[in-house]
């Protein structure tokens, strides 16, 4: 059997692979265990989904110089380290000789557990109690969870909720990719059915999923399919355009406007039902930046619910993972990166600049009251009376990090922009600090850190029903009019948003926001506000680069290849050897001495050169392996990632790739090691 066939292929070995960690489930053989009785006890079924918690949800890692799920909007307009990801580079973004993207084990596992579950409660060997009602939503869950993972990176997937027999000619009929709308309505009614099944609470807490983390993922489903469709029709990305591979037989009855008014419908219903649960609810901003008292007192809860260990205590968290230093949870090296140095990433300018005044205007509005000399002074000065998520979630000058025994222990250091190595130095200027927990014990040492990894937040479902209020009617609604203006709120925004949008100059947003275009065409203000309270509000959370995909919001690199550009570096406080903020070292004799910037592309450079401008130039520090030197670019195809070239043999009745019965995304090749062509 090939390793594609058996990966669809299920047999009952799998238990093994859940019996051997929990000695309780070691009653009999393993080659009784699915025949008999362990889908008919309600504690084998937790412990078989409690796997799904680990393997599939983001959580923060363990890595050496690491910031955990804070790094995951890196290789974006946001944010970046200092590699820019080769995709952004004509060429370079290859196809693999192995079968990445194309993987099922997740989903065949939880289709065994259907496979007895079901039956089983049908003919009374398993009671429906709380336990068994709680496994089984979350089984509903995970698989849809899994579905919308592989779908959304790849497009069309095959349907495959049943266990397979090892029948090569059944499991190659199975493989044939459903067109992705379907893939997408099949997500939202596995999620119907976890939410006929969740409880309110789960029995884990809140390190367990519950009915609104089902309902967060529902609209978030839904809103990304109802955009990609809307913002990828009429190309080879969507059903039924031109030059697209699926089996046209498929479609039926296929209208793709409304299928894009049926998902942003179901994207609405489903945020709504828990957005109206959140209002209210969302953690408070104070304002307080330095948000932890010196015995490490939360003094504001929007700020510290990222940097807790326990967050229970949040309403607006719906799920997090949990650390701490014993067996068997683990901890992470993340606050070693906000308390020793700058984590190796940083936001971009664009990012700083997409937040507007508090009084809710853009910086470069008639009566805005920013001043562009502020950039030249640093990064406090340029972030005063601005949004608050900006003073809050960015580390500012000489600004506190931690505090050990009551006293304050490490401050930010700007001069690590050019002492630290490119893992360690925070590359834009603008550190992160959305995370930090000002717990110095957190940083003594390696993997100290026990903060907890937000998995949902509730915040979520209100900028899921915004946009596809917007989307979908053009207009905001009532219910999206209050929620918009509560996130203002909380962000010390003046809640006005209609002065934001009559102030909005799309022509400079879309210089330093990718998310102004849609189609290479700068989308309406309404629209780009909407776009731009997410992005502010969920900065540094990992969902930037999936909304530009579809938003199809990339498309304007390809005629017109962009720098990235990070805070303002010469002619600054930092470059001037006389200011009290000027960069510094330490020399042989302990003396501390004036740090300049080494301009040295093709060695040992640390700064891009003032005729490129005073901005640091990020993609122009050094020619060393960057591929983006003249700037960032894009191709069309890679909207969707390739599928591993191995696959199209393993698929193949007789190993020839032509007869394979999976077809390669749009525009790229099924052999190996080749970069995608150009589509329409």
């Amino acid at each position: 059997m090939n390793k594609y066939i058996a990966s669809l292929f299920i047999g009952t070995s799998i238990i093994a692979g859940f019996t051997s960690c929990e000695d309780y489930l070691d009653r009999e053989p393993e080659a009784n265990l699915v025949a008999d009785n362990y889908f008919t006890d309600g504690a084998n079924l937790s412990a078989y989904v409690m796997r799904f918690y680990d393997g599939m949800l983001p959580s923060h890692s363990s890595n050496a110089y690491g910031m955990g799920t804070f790094a995951n909007d890196n290789g974006t307009d946001n944010q970046v380290a200092r590699s820019i990801p080769s995709r952004y580079a004509n060429g370079q973004w290859l196809t693999s000789n192995d079968e990445s993207n194309w993987s099922f084990g997740n989903i065949r596992s939880l289709n065994l557990f259907f496979e007895y579950v079901l039956p089983n409660i049908e003919s009374g060997k398993l009671g429906l109690t709380d336990l068994v009602r709680q496994s089984i939503g979350e089984a509903y869950f995970f698989r849809a969870y899994q579905y919308y993972a592989s779908y959304s990176t790849i497009g069309d997937y095959p349907i495959i909720d049943n266990v397979l027999p090892d029948d090569k000619e059944l499991l190659l009929e199975n493989s044939y990719r459903r067109p992705r709308n379907q893939v997408a309505r099949h997500i939202l009614e596995d999620l119907d059915n976890a939410l006929a099944y969740l409880p309110e609470s789960s029995d884990k807490g809140k390190q367990g999923v519950n009915r609104d983390c089902a309902l967060l993922l529902r609209s978030r489903v839904a809103l990304f399919e109802g955009t990609w469709l809307k913002y990828h029709k009429g190309t080879a990305l969507v059903p039924g355009g031109p030059g697209w591979p699926g089996d046209a037989s498929l479609l039926g009855s296929f209208d793709i406007d409304a299928e894009i008014n049926y998902f942003l419908t179901e994207a609405m219903t489903s945020a709504k039902e828990l957005g109206d649960k959140m209002m209210g609810q969302l953690a408070e901003n104070t304002g307080v930046i330095d948000a932890f008292s010196p015995s490490l007192a939360p003094l504001n809860p929007y700020f510290c619910m990222f940097g807790q260990q326990d967050l229970d205590s949040y309403s607006e968290v719906l799920m997090y993972r949990a650390y701490q230093l014993t067996a068997p949870a683990v901890s992470t090296q993340i606050q070693h990166s906000f308390m020793t140095h700058g984590g190796g990433l940083g936001y971009t300018r664009g990012m700083i600049r997409s937040f507007v005044m508090a009084n809710g205007l853009p910086i470069y509005a008639a009566g805005s009251g920013f001043d562009p000399d502020w950039e030249s002074a640093g990064v406090t000065a340029t972030l005063q009376d601005r949004d608050s998520r900006a003073q809050l979630f960015v580390r500012g000058d000489n600004c506190l990090t931690s505090y050990k025994n009551g006293e304050e222990a490490s401050t930010y250091n700007m001069s690590w922009l050019l002492t630290e190595s490119a893992t360690q130095n925070p590359i834009t200027g603008y550190a992160n600090k959305k995370g930090c927990s000002f717990d110095y014990s957190m940083a003594e040492g390696n993997s100290r850190a026990t903060t907890g990894s937000i998995t949902f937040r509730g915040v979520e479902a209100l900028l899921n029903y915004m946009e596809a209020c917007v989307e979908k009617n053009g207009n905001v609604d009532q219910t999206a009019d209050s929620y918009w203006k509560a996130i203002r709120t909380r962000a010390k925004v003046d809640p006005d948003y209609t002065k934001t949008i009559a102030a909005t100059n799309m022509t400079i947003e879309g210089e330093g926001d990718w998310g102004a275009y849609s189609r290479g065409v700068l989308v309406n203000t309404l629209l780009y506000n909407v776009r731009r309270e997410r992005r502010n509000e969920l900065m540094a959370e990992g969902f930037r680069y999936n909304d530009l995909r579809r938003w199809c919001a990339l498309d304007q690199l390809a005629a017109n290849p962009v720098n990235l550009y990070g805070m303002k570096y010469w002619n600054t406080v930092y470059s001037d050897p006389q200011s009290d903020l000027a960069l510094t070292t330490t020399d042989e004799d302990g003396n501390e001495v004036f740090l300049a910037a080494r301009v040295n592309p093709d060695g040992d450079g640390n700064m891009s050169s003032q005729a490129d401008g005073d901005w640091i130039v990020l993609n122009r520090v050094t020619r060393n392996d960057n591929y983006v030197w003249n700037g960032l670019t894009w191709s069309r195809a890679q909207y969707l990632s390739p599928i591993g070239c191995d696959v199209f043999v393993t698929s193949s009745p007789d190993g020839d790739k032509a007869k394979s019965v999976v077809y390669q995304n749009p525009g790229w090749p099924t052999t190996g090691l080749q970069p995608c062509t150009k589509i329409d």
